[in-house]
């Protein structure tokens, strides 16, 4: 386990020691059980580490004190009383280190006990156990009407042979398609016009490492709470990533920028790695869910005063990727038990599968406030010079877009008897009109 820098314990734990009823309030929203068991363990935790720390301080300064009278007494010739003191130096010398390892046991318990509590949601996020409890905000598009005959896209992929999940199966396992010739450049269509919208917003490019050590998956809190859906490289202990989002933050782990520098803009496109053990049944039939899937990812860091602006402004650049592709979505705002272990509010969008009859989560726009800087170090200096203090940003991430789920909507909702017609936005990308 970790053990960050007691400074970075400090910003969360006085948080929580001066807002212990607002904290396990707003915890209660996720339908957490643990939050008062854990809030209260924290605080524990916290006054023993305190008073320990202050015991430590008062006997290391009584030492230095008994250290120096040592000499004093030797040139007095007081060799008894400095024989004396000898011997209370190195009592204090164990009582100390017994003290300093007390303390290092504190940090870590409460480090652990951190660890386990999730963010506290934004004011507007509604109490909720599940995905039946999110607020539908909004729907855009007209739900296309297919033919009798139509296809799920698992079935369109094998009619067309563009995506084969077999030989996925044969170089590897179960959930690692392999596209191929129209399939493999609608995929390459897809990430160049995600890629392109994304610059043309001013998200800078970035291509950043698929493996992470564990120090990325604490600074953005994959870890400890998704040790166990992420691939490891145990040899190594590095980690196939779950999402660009891990190594992207992680660029600005344990640095202060400057508050001119908002907003801080990034966007990437990497394969993604999930175990997502125990899936199985209709619902991740496909690509509905698959372990190695390509993502276009943005990620912000912005002032605290103007973070949620921010998310809507992404929430608004990935309902126009997803109306340029006329495919009709929705937005959800997530309820509190329905949102990650590090969001403070999160927006999902929809898409609506024609062939499956049904809704197809195909992106997550959240904003995390403080939770992820908190634990990546990740502050800014303040351009009023009369402040001294470095005050930790916000940072964000959305998917701009997943492709699995798109791909299957594309095909699905847009099969005619001829065959499949391509988006007219991806059709200069593709450089084909339709996939028969």
């Amino acid at each position: 386990m970790l053990n960050p820098k007691t400074e970075k314990l400090m910003l969360q734990i006085a948080h929580i020691q001066a807002h212990k009823e607002e904290v396990i309030e707003a915890l209660q929203k996720r339908h957490f059980s643990k939050a008062t068991e854990l809030v209260e363990n924290a605080i524990s935790i916290d006054n023993e580490r305190k008073t320990t720390q202050s015991s430590l301080n008062e006997l290391q300064a009584g030492a230095n004190e008994v250290a120096k009278s040592i000499g004093v007494l030797m040139r007095q010739g007081k060799k008894e009383e400095a024989n004396q003191a000898k011997e209370k130096a190195a009592q204090n010398k164990q009582t100390i280190k017994n003290l300093e390892d007390k303390l290092k046991e504190l940090e870590s318990d409460l480090t652990n006990c951190l660890y386990e509590i999730p963010n506290t949601p934004y004011k507007d996020v509604v109490a909720g156990k599940g995905a039946d409890d999110n607020q539908i905000l909004e729907e855009w598009g007209a739900i296309p009407t297919l033919a009798d005959d139509a296809m799920p896209h698992w079935e369109l992929i094998k009619k067309y042979d563009i995506i084969d999940f077999e030989l996925g199966v044969k170089i590897t396992g179960a959930g690692f398609p392999v596209y191929k010739g129209k399939g493999a450049r609608l995929q390459r269509a897809l990430i160049n016009y995600f890629l392109d919208e994304a610059i043309a917003a001013g998200y800078n490019e970035v291509q950043p490492p698929i493996l992470i050590n564990e120090a990325s998956g604490y600074g953005t809190g994959q870890l400890p709470d998704k040790e166990g859906q992420m691939y490891e490289a145990t040899a190594d202990n590095l980690f196939l990533i779950p999402t660009a989002e891990v190594p992207i933050t992680n660029l600005y782990r344990d640095e202060i920028v400057k508050e001119s520098d908002f907003p801080i803009k990034m966007t990437g496109h990497t394969p993604c790695f999930r175990r997502e053990a125990g899936s199985w049944g209709a619902d991740v039939r496909g690509l509905n869910r698959l372990h190695q899937f390509d993502k276009v990812e943005l990620v912000a860091i912005e002032h605290p005063e103007k973070s949620y602006q921010r998310l809507e402004n992404m929430l608004s650049h990935v309902k126009g990727l997803l109306e340029a592709l006329e495919l009709p979505y929705r937005v959800l705002r997530l309820c509190g038990g329905d949102m990650g272990f590090t969001a403070a509010m999160t927006y999902d969008l929809e898409v609506y599968s024609a062939a499956q009859g049904r809704w197809l989560e195909v992106s997550s726009v959240s904003n995390f406030e403080t939770y992820q800087s908190n634990r990546l170090q990740l502050r800014y200096q303040s351009q009023d010079t009369s402040d001294k203090k470095k005050h930790l940003a916000h940072t964000l991430n959305g998917s701009a877009l997943a492709l699995p789920r798109i791909v299957a909507t594309i095909l699905e909702n847009n099969q005619t008897k001829d065959g499949i017609k391509i988006p007219k936005v991806l059709q200069d990308y593709c450089r084909f009109e339709q996939i028969d």
